[in-house]
């Protein structure tokens, strides 16, 4: 069975009818709330939140951060972001008490620097991996969507991105781009090895006081089983030695910066930053 991220944009597939479709699937609810209180229970919030919601589509992930007793931390603000206007439509009627925005996740996230205290995403993720046309990379949207979302956190604000990855592959380079955006990152897999497995990806951003960490990733997930660790801010920092122009280190730099910018650009390999012999 194919995946629907593989065949169209999230805009064009999400049409009024799959958002209704979807919306109204008891299935879908129940899989969407118990996927949204895994999240909160992920960003464990003591007090009531400005959240943004990323992808949140007809807002059914909104309707629950809204409805959290005080006693659990609640209720939440919340803003939704999503590409599909039929979905947000949807959110309208519905009457969501969160404020909407449409906008393409890929292109960044449009909000000043610390406006969040927290971020949740569910289900929408995974679209970032699929390019629209040629001349628009995966690592380039991924790239822009954390760089993004780094920013608009507060310092040791969290996020919680619930995604399907298609394999190992597509996993390591939403990870390894949220990583180089500066998060420190823990993957995390409910009912790991079945067909019913959740992904959740919690990201921090530093600064905080988590537990005397410092806003640490292993504060969030201590404690808990076949969690991957991955944050890359503290390690190989040399000093004040600047690259050198024109070396392979300085290539992949330059490439990278492409990359953020949505451009094509050639795969690095050992020929990378090599110089030619001079031919006479």
């Amino acid at each position: 069975m194919s995946r629907p991220e593989d065949t169209l944009s999230a805009d064009v597939h999400y049409n009024d009818s799959e958002a209704r479709k979807y919306t109204t699937s008891s299935r879908i609810q129940n899989i969407q709330a118990s996927m949204t209180h895994r999240a909160l229970e992920l960003l464990d919030l003591s007090s009531p939140s400005f959240i943004l919601d990323v992808g949140c589509g007809s807002g059914l992930s909104g309707e629950i951060l809204s409805s959290i007793p005080p006693e659990e931390g609640g209720p939440h603000v919340w803003i939704g972001m999503d590409v599909s206007a039929s979905m947000l439509d949807v959110a309208l009627q519905r009457d969501v008490e969160g404020d909407l925005l449409l906008a393409d996740i890929g292109q960044g996230v449009p909000f000043r620097a610390g406006t969040f205290d927290a971020a949740i995403s569910i289900s929408a993720i995974q679209w970032l991996c699929n390019a629209e046309s040629s001349d628009v990379s995966p690592a380039g949207r991924l790239s822009r969507f954390f760089n993004g979302l780094y920013a608009s956190l507060k310092r040791g604000g969290r996020a919680v991105c619930q995604f399907y990855p298609k394999n190992d592959e597509q996993k390591k380079m939403i990870t390894s781009a949220a990583v180089k955006a500066g998060f420190g990152a823990g993957l995390l897999e409910d009912d790991p090895e079945t067909k019913n497995v959740k992904v959740y990806l919690v990201l921090t951003v530093g600064g905080g006081n988590l537990e005397g960490k410092g806003g640490d990733i292993t504060g969030v997930v201590k404690g808990m089983e076949g969690v991957d660790v991955l944050d890359a801010r503290h390690n190989n920092r040399s000093g004040k030695g600047e690259i050198k122009k024109g070396s392979k280190a300085w290539i992949i730099k330059k490439k990278e910066q492409m990359e953020r910018k949505g451009k094509v650009v050639k795969a690095t390999s050992k020929y990378t930053g090599r110089k030619r012999r001079v031919a006479f």
